[in-house]
């Protein structure tokens, strides 16, 4: 079993049903997506700031931009909305995503956006390009590929979940639907997609900004999904490698302690311990 499958398998057996008992199996890793996903676009963020917003609701001694605090902020009040839209079931469909973008976005709309009539939580109303590619749907086709695109993830196989996310996240930022906070929004949206489908949300990491970026690039140049989906799975070990060695210790330890009092054992013994041990750590 790979590292991505054990990191998998133990998601699934925690399984999550409330907005607290994610939040539980989020501990953490809520300020690490914020202040990754944040960082791969706006290099004035930190950890500690992103750590203190989080934990305390605010900065002592900032010195940095305004922007970015409002940034840090918007990323925490995100992923309140991320808790309380998987309490009430909601899907991921064209509401949720303007919200999501709304709420990562108020505040930080510069005047030449607002000056243009852009606006948070809106499709953006001009044209503008992104990427090497120059990607960017049309502000007047923005609604109906969007559209197509959630309709698109409809009764998603449970084993496909990574590569329906992946190709989501493709269109989405190929999209390109916002005048800003695509990316931010983007992943997100990846995260929120990923949790209804009982898969674990997936930190992209800003120091693998590079690969990340020629993933979506393969996409955006030869729709070539491969690389998003193989960087996906990557990530998923790297965010969740801490709880699968862990579990791999413990499972280790408990097999260790049975073999000293028993003796040798059969494998049917071996693979009855391994799952009263996951059973265990799965309640």
């Amino acid at each position: 079993m790979s590292n991505y499958e054990k990191a998998v398998q133990l998601w699934q057996e925690k399984h999550i049903q409330t907005d607290a008992e994610l939040a539980e199996a989020l501990n953490g890793h809520s300020i690490a997506f914020a202040y990754h996903s944040g960082k791969i676009e706006n290099e004035r963020i930190t950890y500690h700031d992103t750590r203190e917003i989080f934990e305390h609701d605010g900065v002592t001694g900032y010195t940095g931009d305004l922007r970015t605090l409002f940034e840090i902020r918007n990323a925490k009040e995100a992923y309140e909305l991320f808790l309380c839209a998987f309490r009430d079931k909601r899907p991921l469909d064209e509401k949720l995503i303007l919200e999501f973008q709304f709420h990562l976005t108020q505040n930080t709309y510069d005047a030449r956006r607002w000056q243009l009539d852009e606006r948070p939580g809106e499709y953006k109303k001009h044209d503008y390009v992104t990427g090497r590619s120059e990607v960017g749907a049309a502000p007047e086709d923005i609604p109906a590929e969007i559209a197509e695109l959630l309709d698109e993830l409809q009764e998603i196989q449970p084993e496909k979940i990574l590569t329906a996310t992946a190709y989501f996240h493709a269109k989405f930022e190929n999209i390109h639907p916002f005048a800003d906070g695509n990316g931010r929004t983007g992943r997100l949206a990846m995260n929120y997609l990923l949790v209804l489908n009982g898969h674990p949300p997936i930190t992209i990491h800003e120091e693998d900004r590079k690969g990340y970026f020629e993933a979506l690039e393969a996409w955006d140049e030869r729709q070539e999904l491969e690389p998003l989906v193989q960087f996906l799975r990557w990530q998923t070990e790297k965010t969740w490698e801490k709880q699968v060695s862990k579990a791999i210790h413990r499972t280790q330890a408990a097999f260790d302690g049975m073999t000293e009092e028993l003796g040798v054992v059969s494998e049917e013994d071996v693979q009855k311990l391994v799952d009263e041990v996951r059973h265990k750590e799965g309640n």
